[in-house]
């Protein structure tokens, strides 16, 4: 037997407002599927070297009314960062709260605007804690 992943699926209130945001974490346009039939849009995005680990935005024309909720049943999304420091603090920088700081130089967590949670994972050995990291708070859940 042979499995393959292929995508995360995540629906999304804001189109516009969830593309940037993926951007803003690195990622890229793959595909895009719009169905006029169905009156959604699939968006896919990747990591530029890695478009075979896309995240699919699923986007309701008419609204989904039950967006955003906590997401909590989701899980999670997880992308690796080359220096999780420097990643946060240009996340943080562009309006992206850190729910959880990473603290141990190895590991934060941020939400999307859509409330799905990210972790993001320091790629290889964790870097020395370092401020303002180091002291910063959690915010909220993740």
């Amino acid at each position: 037997m042979t499995i393959k992943y292929l995508h995360t699926m995540v629906r999304v209130l804001d189109l516009e407002k969830s593309i940037a945001f993926y951007k803003l974490l690195g990622l890229v346009e793959t595909k895009r599927h719009d169905s006029e039939k169905g009156r959604f849009s699939l968006i896919f995005m990747a990591p530029p070297d890695q478009p075979d680990c896309p995240v699919e935005l699923t986007y309701n024309w008419d609204g989904d009314e039950g967006l955003p909720s906590d997401s909590r049943h989701f899980g999670h999304l997880a992308y690796a960062v080359d220096n999780i420091h420097e990643t946060c603090a240009h996340l943080a920088a562009n309006g992206v709260v850190i729910n959880r700081p990473p603290r141990d130089g190895k590991m934060a967590f941020i939400r999307s605007p859509d409330n799905v949670s990210i972790e993001l994972l320091q790629a290889g050995d964790a870097l020395p804690p370092a401020e303002p990291w180091l002291s910063a708070p959690n915010i909220g859940h993740w």
